[in-house]
Order: C-alpha cells, then structure tokens, then sequence
C-alpha cells in the first residue's frame, strides 16, 4: 500500500463529481466511542472465559459441546474483527497520521493479548483423532457444517509446534512481520516525487506512466526510479528480514517449500498452482510477446520502454470518466447479467460503503475489505477517472457482491481461499468489458477496448506470474544468505525479461520497481491467486457463453459459498475442474484469441 502529497487543485477528485467517501460509523461512530470500549472489555472477558472453559478439555466434548464451543469461539472472532476492520480502515485512509497509526497499533496489541489464551483450540483440535471427530461430525448436522473449518486447521497438523512455542509466535507476531509491514506501508507512503518542481505521491506520479504524453510517462518513471533508488536500502532490508523470519518459521514447522503455507491456506494443491505456472509461463510468447509487438507497432517506435507498458494506444482518445458514468457503466454491467447483481452493488454508492478519492496520506490502489458477517465489506479506490478506472470498480464491486453474499455463512465459513477470491471481481470486470465491447460503434473503438482488455488480463496473468516467479527465486536466494539490493534487482530483472518479452528495453532504474509491490511484504505468494481468478473466470465465462441453462443461479451459489466448499464442488456444477491442466488453457485461449482478432484488424 503506498501514497502521499498531493497539489489540492489537480488531486481533489472534484473533476470526477462527488467521489463517495466511507462511513466507518456501522463498525463504530468514532475511536472513543461507548460501543467500542464496550466491546474491548467484553474481548478480554470472552477470550479468558473460553480458556477457562475449554483447555485441556476440547477431546472430552460430545458434538453438541463441540458446537458450543465453536460458536463461542466464532463469537469472539466477530468481535475481534470488527475492531480490527475499524481500526485498519480509519488508518488505509490516511496512513501517515500518527494517531491513526497508534490507534491500529494499539488495537492490535491488545487483540493479540486478550487471544493469546486461544492459541490453545486449534492445538487441541488437531490431537483429536480423525475417527472420533468423524463420529462427532456424522452424529451433529449444526457441527458437520463447520467441518471445512476443521479440515482447514487440521492440514497444518504436520506442521504444528509445541503449545509453548505457538502461543510465543503468537505473542510475538505485533512486532514480526506486522511491524515490517507497517514500516513499508508508511515509508511508502511518506514517499513524494518530483514531478517539474510539483510533488506528488506515488498513485498520482504512477499514473503518469498512463498519460498519452511519452515525455510525462518518461519523467513518472524516472521519478519512481531515481526515489526508490534512494531507499532501496530499506526496502532490501524490509525483503531481507521478512524472506528470513518466514524461512525460520518454515524450518520449525517443517513446511517443504516456501509456498508450501499459502497453499495450505488457499486449500488448493501445489501441483494445481504448477499447472497454471507451467501453462502461462509456457504461453508468454503466444501472449505478452506478441501482444507488445502489435503496441510497438501501433506506437511507432524501435523498442518499448517499460515507460511505454501501459501507454494509452494513438487512437485512443484522451478522456476521462466522471463517477457518475461509471457507476452507470458498471451497474448496468451487472444488471444485465441479473438484476440481483446490480441490486447488491446499489448500497455500496449511496450508504458510504466506497472511499474512491485520492487524498493525502491514503493508502494507494484498490482493495474490497469484507470486515465482520454482521456488518458488510468496505471497498477503497483511488479513482482519477482513468478508462482503467472504471474497471477497477467494476472489479472491487464485485469483491463486495461475492463478500456480501458469503457473509450468510458466518465468520468462520465466509472467508474465500484466495485461489477463488478473485472470482467475482474478475467476473465482474468480464461482464463490463463486455458490455462496453457490444456498445463499440467503429472499429477504432473495438480495437481500444480490446487492447485495454488485453492489458488487464497480461496484467493480471503474465506479470502477476512473473511476480510468483520473482518470489519464488528471492525466497530460494534468501536461504543461501543476506541479499545485496544489486541481488535482489538481479532476481526482478530475470523475471521482467522472460514474461514481457524483446519488444522492451529497460531504463536504468527499472531494476528496482519490485520494491513498492505490496503482496510480497504482506502476502507472501499471494499474486498467484490472481491469474487463478483470471483464467477460472475466463473459463467460467466461455461456460456462460454458450448458454447453460441456470448460469446465474448456480453463480450466486458459488458466490454464497464462501469458504465452506472446496475449489472442486465449487466448479464441478459448471462442468470445470482446475486440477486438469487444460483447463488453463481454456482460460488463456480467451486472452490469445483477442489478440488473434487485434492482429487481423492489421490487415
């Protein structure tokens, strides 16, 4: 996450209309608020309770005791993540006021040690013998619907540590990894670029690198080069510490591979994950190599410069979107798929549920926040009114619909694998490029479009794979010792070639763009999730093409679901399995076969 300092004039967002911003008060009114400090005491008090009464007992609790205690701890789980959601929310808008600092930073203190006591349920649970919870489970419907929690906690037996040594983890993870997150969230944001004597943070100054004027993209990327340049000693620090506090914690669990934790987390096999690295990786030059010969010719030049990636095409008209039209654009997207759809996005516009302008101090880029099950997801933008803009929300929207929808599942079962959290948002942007593509009145317009869309799924695809790529060689080197910022830059760079392609040279400095990507401080092999959610969705969507009766409604199914089904149910009604490799090549035949019809509009 990542901005700072803006012009007021040229960054208020007024251009755009009434940008909506959040209304945190269905969490709580304000951090002193009654309601909150309520909540607090009764954490602490819940969480002491339940220790208290379930320690040392769980493998003597009948089924309808182990419901019990399920919901006391799901009940706690509510609460927790209520205040936490309030917490990081009040924070994501403005991460460089140190009150909002402290104040997340002290709720999660005091949320880590008031559970501190808990860390002995999932330790218990997993000394349970398999035959006796199968007698619990078969005896107790209300208890068999939280098996797949079960069967989540479970797959980490093998990797479970002593009682002693989790609760210590657990103790001291408020000053591991999340305090080096919050070091890199707040030096990136405090980061300002100078852009002709004008300081801008880093959203506005990387948006530049999407403005039609080469010389503008030029200086925005040698703005990011020449300030990342300056602190890359801090983020190779940052890389450093986390790479080796995960090696560390891997080695004592006993985890084979590096990766080896997010697929457990996922609930996907590693083998699933190869098959879509080996499918993309195996069609770069099928995809983003030939794609970016087509840009380089269309833009006229020798060689691309990774200034040029994300260049707007010369026959694409230098527009903006205001709010208003992309809210139409996106709502009747989803409306014309169902109007149920369109029905659960209303809210979001009219009940504070979006933050879209860019401020001082917000946290960049765009995320969907699902907070707790009795309350409803929060979604950040940083709109400018890009074309790209627009899809971001059709996106993020989607993360609501599908968050909302799951919420029905309770705290415990709502929460998607990432593998498939992707889904909806993906889907919705398929449905609004769609949309936009049918309503395309020359072929000048069509070929805008596809082009755009073209770039998103390479975006989302290629390069995401790439990033897993990097993470997987910068993980490896880790092992081998402390890494050099020139070996780290090394590790980016051999990944940036193979995926973009010869099109591209690469400017002094570019080296170093691996250090404000998020999801390697936060989410360690998270990016794979998105070219999953791109290639299920683009399979999903040729599924919906060709006309199968009760699409929709075995969608909202799957969307309902959130995370009590596996990744196999989930998709066995659609006639999909993304364990057969294949089905990965149904999903990039979508991306090849735009690109078939962009070539041909050359002739």
């Amino acid at each position: 996450m990542q901005k700072p300092f803006f012009d007021a004039n040229a960054r208020s967002g007024k251009e755009f209309g009434n940008l909506p911003e959040w209304d945190l008060s269905d969490l709580y009114p304000a951090p002193d608020a009654p309601e909150l400090s309520r909540d607090m005491k009764w954490l602490e008090k819940a969480c002491a309770d339940f220790a208290a009464t379930y320690q040392g007992k769980l493998a003597d609790l009948d089924a309808a005791g182990l419901l019990a205690c399920v919901h006391a701890y799901e009940a706690i789980d509510l609460i927790g993540g209520r205040i936490m959601s309030f917490a990081g929310l009040r924070y994501y808008q403005q991460t460089t006021d140190p009150e909002r600092a402290k104040f997340l930073s002290d709720c999660q203190d005091k949320i880590t040690d008031f559970t501190a006591p808990l860390v002995f349920f999932s330790l218990e649970i997993n000394r349970i013998p398999d035959a006796q919870l199968d007698a619990l489970f078969s005896g107790n419907d209300g208890l068999a619907r939280y098996r797949p929690v079960f069967d989540r906690l479970r797959a980490m037996r093998p990797h479970q540590l002593s009682d002693e040594l989790e609760k210590f983890l657990h103790d001291q993870s408020t000053v591991g990894a999340a305090a080096w997150n919050r070091l890199f969230d707040e030096t990136i944001a405090g980061l300002t670029f100078d852009i002709d004597g004008e300081e801008l943070g880093i959203e506005a100054t990387l948006n530049l690198m999407t403005d039609t004027d080469r010389t503008q993209r030029e200086k925005g990327a040698r703005a990011v080069a020449e300030v990342f340049g300056k602190n890359i000693a801090l983020f190779a620090r940052v890389h450093n510490t986390l790479t080796k506090e995960k090696e560390i914690e891997d080695r004592w669990r006993k985890m084979p591979t590096p990766q080896t934790g997010r697929h457990l987390a996922n609930h996907v096999e590693p083998e699933v994950v190869e098959a879509l690295r080996n499918a993309v990786v195996a069609a770069y030059p099928r995809l983003s190599h030939r794609y970016y010969e087509l840009k380089r010719k269309w833009l006229g030049l020798e060689t691309l410069e990774v200034w040029d990636r994300n260049a707007p095409l010369p026959m694409e008209q230098d527009k903006t979107v205001n709010w208003d039209e992309a809210k139409a654009m996106v709502m009747d997207a989803y409306s014309d798929f169902a109007p149920q759809m369109a029905d659960l996005a209303e809210p979001f516009f009219d009940k504070g549920w979006i933050d879209a302008g860019v401020k001082p101090g917000k946290a960049p880029g765009a995320f969907a926040h699902p907070t707790v099950t009795d309350v409803h997801p929060y979604v950040m933008l940083n709109y400018l009114g890009k074309p790209r803009d627009v899809m971001t929300l059709a996106h993020e929207l989607g993360h609501g619909v599908h968050q909302v929808l799951a919420a029905e599942q309770g705290e415990l079962l709502a929460s998607t694998p990432l593998t498939l959290a992707e889904t909806a948002s993906v889907f919705g942007e398929m449905l609004t490029f769609r949309k936009l593509l049918a309503a395309a009145k020359t072929k000048a317009e069509r070929k805008v479009l596809l082009a755009g869309k073209v770039e998103d799924m390479i975006n989302t695809v290629v390069r995401q794979i790439a990033f897993y790529d990097f993470e997987c060689k910068l993980h490896d080197a880790r092992r081998q010792g402390e890494l050099t910022p020139d070996d780290i830059n090394a590790l980016w760079m051999s990944v940036q070639a193979e995926s973009l392609g010869p099109a591209f040279t690469y400017m002094d400095g570019y080296e170093t763009f691996w250090a404000y990507i998020p999801h390697f401080v936060h989410s360690p092999f998270y990016v794979y999730a998105y070219a999953f959610g791109d290639g299920l969705v683009n399979a999903l969507y040729a599924v919906y093409e060709e006309g199968t009766p009760g699409f929709q409604d075995k969608y909202f199914d799957m969307l309902k679901a959130g995370g009590s089904k596996h990744h196999k149910e989930l998709l066995a009604p659609f006639g999909l399995d993304a364990s057969d490799p294949a089905f990965w090549d149904k999903g990039l035949s979508m991306i090849e076969g735009f690109i078939d019809e962009l070539e041909a509009m050359e002739d």
